[in-house]
């Protein structure tokens, strides 16, 4: 992509031209366009790697980057789509942000949209596009059902699937999976956010390849070799600013509630908080059921808005809570805390705290 660019302005291609002799406004649109190429690779990268902080910077230069553009250059809408539809992956199951005028559409819809465009754009990966694109509509209805939009979800059915014969073998079972109001189903569990994120993996890994003559990071791949700055800047101490030393180790320690903090490491992130997790058993592993129960405490913290400080403080169990785990307890059996969490009505709790409340309730009723 970046090829056809640098020949235009003869800065690449032995035509002679000069730098200097170039409108300025033309020179400034080539360089956008190797620009975007580098943080739409820089994203990939990032989210193949699982790596949020770097992820969302580079979003921010990618998106500004879109904005810059009056027409997107057919040449590299490609990229756009490919950046847009990764920005709304990453956020699929935040129901309360939006990418559209239409406050009806979520993230993850507003991503199909892109996928489409995006599978216009190419032709020869047909099994992998139609892949996506299955587990990108199930997504849709499985998130909402997980956050117990039902109405919301059978709407949004409606408008994703047409009346194809193709179809309606899918439109049909998820129809009666959201009458159920049960996110728990094995279709659901079959297809679910996990595998979506991989299968965008492999479509990035594809992308990755066929764009492997960046120029930008071909020229700064150059730069680093021959000025010998791979060991410099991996040596490089960190400074930091004595009045930003508190506010830095605060979010530190926040951050290490969910993830190690490592530098520049390609773990997911999964795999890393069981890490933290098995540290904290005091040397012995926990199974990993477990720590993956925990896992999924922290995210529903994150997902419901509440800093990880806050979730650390002791909270009374009301009257009211009680009722709803004695509830929960009666429908979906001991043991099933995660269930119970997602239909309950609790204050902030994690299936942990229900479990530990459970006991309590038990040895209570037996003294």
């Amino acid at each position: 992509m970046a090829t056809a660019a640098r020949g235009s302005l003869g800065v690449a291609d032995g035509s002679g031209s000069s730098v200097d002799s170039a409108p300025p406004e033309v020179v400034e649109a080539v360089a956008t366009e190797w620009m975007l190429e580098f943080a739409c690779s820089s994203l990939c990268r990032h989210f193949a790697e699982q790596s949020g902080p770097q992820f969302w910077r580079w979003r921010d230069v990618a998106q500004a980057l879109i904005n810059g553009f009056s027409q997107i250059p057919p040449h590299q809408k490609k990229t756009v789509y490919l950046c847009q539809l990764l920005i709304r992956i990453a956020q699929g199951k935040n129901l309360g942000l939006q990418f559209e005028n239409d406050p009806r559409i979520s993230p993850l819809e507003s991503a199909l949209s892109f996928w489409t465009l995006l599978e216009r754009e190419e032709i020869k990966l047909e099994k992998l596009h139609e892949e996506i694109r299955r587990l990108i509509q199930i997504q849709i209805v499985a998130v909402h059902m997980e956050n117990r939009y039902f109405k919301e979800a059978a709407e949004v059915l409606e408008r994703l699937f047409t009346d194809s014969e193709s179809d309606k073998p899918l439109r049909v079972k998820l129809a009666t999976i959201i009458k159920t109001k049960d996110p728990y189903v094995p279709l659901l569990q079959s297809f679910s956010y996990s595998l979506l994120i991989r299968k965008i993996k492999s479509y990035i890994e594809l992308f990755m390849k066929e764009n492997e003559t960046n120029f930008l990071r071909q020229e700064a791949t150059k730069h680093v070799t021959s000025k010998g700055l791979r060991a410099t800047l991996q040596n490089r101490p960190v400074e930091v600013n004595e009045n930003d030393k508190n506010d830095l180790e605060t979010k530190q320690r926040l951050m290490k509630e969910k993830q190690c903090i490592t530098s520049q490491s390609s773990v997911s992130i999964k795999k890393t908080i069981i890490c933290v997790l098995c540290r904290r058993h005091s040397g012995r592993k926990p199974k990993e059921s477990r720590a993956l129960r925990s896992l999924n405490d922290l995210q529903n913290v994150g997902k419901n808005g509440v800093s990880l400080a806050c979730s650390r403080k002791r909270q009374l169990w009301t009257h009211k809570e009680d009722l709803e785990l004695k509830s929960g307890v009666r429908q979906f059996g001991v043991g099933n805390w995660a269930k119970i969490l997602a239909h309950g009505n609790f204050n902030n709790r994690t299936s942990v705290m229900l479990k530990d409340r459970w006991r309590t309730l038990s040895k209570i009723k037996q003294s």
